[in-house]
């Protein structure tokens, strides 16, 4: 069949239906008529409930990746002000344990230096403060050195305390230090007296004893000494000032097969941890010289005649 024959008229209408310009109009006013209902009349109001309810999951999981992603910068940025939260915190506590620090130490130290105040105003005898700066460097001995010297008249000799009791002594000077032998060096020795027996005798150091204290020698086996009892500078060596403590008993070895007994002390004194200690005038210091032999008068005879 030649194309010019061909039908080109539409076909029929219950074959196409109604046209596209028709959809249009009726939906159109189908729609302008629903407008208008629900505008004055809520017609759609339960019909748009039910849908809302029929499409709800839907709509929950459209909105699911939204959340997600909100959620997961919300949860990244929470985590990061915590944790810059967290160090700040850090810092302010490490901040606070510091300063509670100091003020424990500087608690202590005052409570120290009221201690060695009021021990210094019970003795009449000069006596200067000082710090002490470090340890010996010779580990053989048990020395500190403080940070006094013949600038700030030490001398020789003289007896070394602190808030507790004898530390020490005076073994060489320098002119701005000084260093101080410890009652526990093997080379110190000390007079003491027995506060509960009046009993005198020498404490020598003993680095070795138990950690490190004094020991009293060549007491006989039978002799009153008990565990607990206070050792005091007797005075008579003319370097210590009676009555300050020394030490205190801690054991007593009384043994058969010696005629001495062995007699351990623990020191008064914080020979290990002084920080502040006073320096005093040996009592030999304080006695006043001797008059001249051409000062004193000689002695009248009886019976003499002038």
């Amino acid at each position: 069949m030649p194309l010019g024959t061909l039908d080109r008229t539409p076909p029929p209408f219950f074959k196409q239906g109604t046209s596209a310009l028709s959809k249009l109009m009726i939906f159109s006013a189908l729609a302008l008529f629903l407008m208008v209902a629900d505008a004055r009349f809520n017609v759609t109001q339960q019909a748009r409930a039910a849908l809302a309810t029929v499409l709800y999951p839907v709509q929950w999981l459209a909105m699911r990746p939204v959340q997600l992603l909100e959620n997961g910068g919300q949860y990244f940025e929470s985590l990061g002000t915590a944790q810059r939260l967290e160090e700040e915190a850090r810092k302010k506590l490490a901040l606070q344990s510091q300063r509670a620090n100091q003020v424990e130490q500087l608690t202590l130290e005052n409570t120290r230096l009221r201690k060695l105040l009021a021990l210094g105003q019970q003795i009449n005898t000069p006596s200067l403060a000082a710090e002490v700066l470090y340890d010996a460097a010779d580990p053989y001995t048990r020395k500190v050195i403080i940070d006094k010297g013949l600038a700030q008249g030490i001398e020789a000799g003289s007896p070394v305390i602190d808030e507790s009791g004898v530390l020490g002594q005076v073994t060489r000077v320098h002119p701005l230090v000084s260093e101080v032998t410890l009652v526990v060096d093997r080379e110190h020795a000390i007079p003491v007296l027995n506060a509960r027996t009046g009993a005198r005798s020498v404490a020598y150091g003993d680095p070795s004893s138990r950690g490190g204290g004094l020991e009293l020698r060549f007491m006989a086996g039978n002799a009153d000494v008990q565990a607990g009892d206070l050792l005091t500078t007797s005075g008579v060596d003319g370097v210590y000032p009676a009555g300050l403590p020394v030490a205190r008993v801690a054991l007593v070895e009384r043994r058969a097969d010696s005629a001495f007994a062995r007699i351990y002390c623990t020191p008064q004194a914080l020979v290990y941890g002084a920080r502040y200690v006073m320096v005093l005038k040996s009592v030999s210091a304080q006695i006043p010289e001797r008059p001249a032999a051409a000062d004193v008068a000689p002695p009248v005879k009886k019976g003499s005649r002038k």
